[in-house]
């Protein structure tokens, strides 16, 4: 996970400075916060186009829990690398990447536990159900 990090933190160190070049190199002179405005928009509306159809089509076949888990699954690397950060800045812990993964994984078991535990409840209500509906 930590090379994972590493190789994303460099693709967009290699993305940042060719788009600087292509803004030199054409004369756009746009700012750095123009460029972040111009970027962050068109990514974020490339996802957008992307997620929106997944996650339409995981509404329609009934995978609501699969759009929870990612939502929140997204939430929780947001937070932990805020915490981590938060630390940092404030010199209240160490800004580790051990602890951004000891939380996810901690996130990770806890909803395995429950997938267990409600993949048990589902078995036993159908099972209750066609038993009702047999009788």
């Amino acid at each position: 996970m930590k090379e994972l990090l590493y190789w994303s933190v460099g693709l967009v160190a290699k993305l940042h400075n060719y788009i600087m070049r292509l803004n030199d190199r054409y004369e756009y002179r746009f700012s750095d916060k123009e460029l972040h405005f111009l970027v962050i928009g068109v990514l974020g509306m490339g996802l957008v186009f992307i997620i929106y159809p997944v996650f339409k089509w995981l509404a329609r076949t009934h995978h609501e829990m699969v759009i929870t888990w990612i939502y929140v699954f997204t939430m929780i690397l947001v937070i932990t690398f805020a915490i981590e950060i938060g630390q940092k800045i404030t010199h209240t812990g160490n800004m580790e990447f051990t602890d951004i993964m000891f939380g996810i994984v901690g996130f990770l078991l806890m909803f395995a536990i429950f997938s267990v535990i409600r993949m048990f409840y589902h078995l036993i209500r159908n099972a209750v159900k066609k038993m009702i509906e047999s009788e």
